[in-house]
């Protein structure tokens, strides 16, 4: 199996005595051993199997397996949430003493981290800006072990050469670690350039409907072990249930992210002629800053839209008000589209500074494009910003 969609069709687990066609659910908490052999032999990890659903379970394994074939990866990790399998990954990973280069663009919560808590452990950070790519070597220190972004970001939708981070994370024995949640594997693989690990947040575009909770980490087997033995003491792990429907979901990823994306890059091309509308930001609009980086490693530009209404944060705060087929929520990449005024909500935590830093200005606002039909999603965007 080399494609896409049937890799994430027919990759399943082993079917039971049963012969059913459709992936059961194992709702276990644990597994049992036939003599006290088999149990001395699995704890000691001679042999690969269950032992509990905090360690692994048949549902999460083919979740994983899945992903891993998806990015091009050997072997991965899932988690409860996004934000478990970043902070896992990194925790997992970094001493005290060492020092993270990382994009100024990140998601608020990975923020957080860096700001608020690695700190407690003499873990540091340095930033730069998505434009100033050619600034990251001079913030390499001999203390840096792991060089980190996004890309596309959230919620700027700005797009980092994925080619250049590989080359200087080579050039430096850095690990880089790449959050693909905007593009998924159907629309970016950063293995292929360079990356060594890569992280979803599988409640987005991978479970599609904004039902379920997830996250997941593939890539080297060697740190996947270390992130894998952390996980394993602290508890994060994937719900065999929501494992189940990420990895149903995954059958239909590709047929509907080639809709959102078609769908996303007529919306954006609308908001670029509205006039209450600027500084609009679609990964596959000419006009990105990094559009043609963005077409080397990007099969289509994604679901998410970033663009500034005229007029602050007063005629943001009107546009979300005025909305009425769209959802007013923080989650994206659901099949119903969504608007965020990210400076209230998925960014709130970061000081003004911050934020200005980031690319968030008072009036900028992120559309997650659904599947509704394009020309009603249009409509509403049309009449909420007249």
């Amino acid at each position: 199996m080399e494609n896409f969609e049937t890799i994430a069709i027919r990759t399943q687990m082993e079917r039971s005595q049963y012969l059913e066609h459709s992936t059961p659910l194992y709702l276990t908490s644990s597994y049992i051993f036939e003599d006290a052999e088999d149990m001395r032999a699995s704890f000691s990890e001679e042999k690969e199997r269950n032992i509990y659903s905090r360690f692994t379970n048949p549902n999460t394994s083919e979740f994983v397996d899945k992903i891993a074939k998806m990015e091009g990866a050997e072997t991965g990790y899932a988690f409860a949430t996004g934000m478990a399998a970043v902070f896992s990954t990194l925790a997992a990973l970094l001493n005290s003493g060492d020092h993270v280069v990382s994009a100024r663009s990140v998601f608020g919560s990975t923020h957080g981290l860096f700001t608020k808590y690695f700190p407690k452990w003499n873990i540091s950070h340095s930033y730069f800006n998505v434009n100033e790519v050619d600034k990251i070597e001079g913030l390499v220190k001999p203390e840096t072990k792991i060089l980190f972004a996004e890309t596309p970001t959230n919620p700027g939708v700005d797009i980092l050469d994925l080619e250049r981070l590989g080359e200087i994370a080579k050039k430096h024995s850095l690990i880089l670690i790449i959050d693909n949640c905007f593009a998924t594997p159907y629309l970016q693989n950063p293995i292929k350039f360079g990356a060594d690990l890569v992280i979803h947040s599988a409640t987005k575009l991978i479970d599609g409907q904004g039902r379920v909770l997830g996250g997941v980490t593939v890539g080297n087997p060697e740190l996947i072990r270390e992130i894998y033995l952390f996980s394993r003491n602290t508890g994060p792990a994937l719900s065999p249930f929501n494992a189940w429907v990420l990895s149903k979901s995954l059958e239909t990823l590709a047929v509907r992210l080639d809709k959102h994306c078609e769908n996303a890059l007529k919306v954006a091309e609308f908001l670029e002629n509205e006039p209450n509308a600027e500084n609009v930001k679609y990964p596959f609009l000419k006009s990105h800053p990094q559009y043609e980086i963005a077409k080397k490693q990007m099969k289509l530009g994604g679901n998410i839209i970033s663009f500034e209404i005229k007029g602050g944060i007063e005629a943001g705060r009107k546009f979300i008000d005025s909305v009425k087929l769209c959802s007013r929520s923080a989650n994206l990449g659901d099949t119903r589209s969504i608007v965020t005024h990210p400076a209230s909500t998925t960014h709130s935590k970061l000081s003004p500074e911050d934020q200005l830093e980031a690319g968030i200005t008072p009036g900028l606002v992120r559309v997650s494009v659904g599947l509704e039909h394009v020309d009603d999603i249009i409509a509403d965007l049309k009449q909420a910003l007249g």
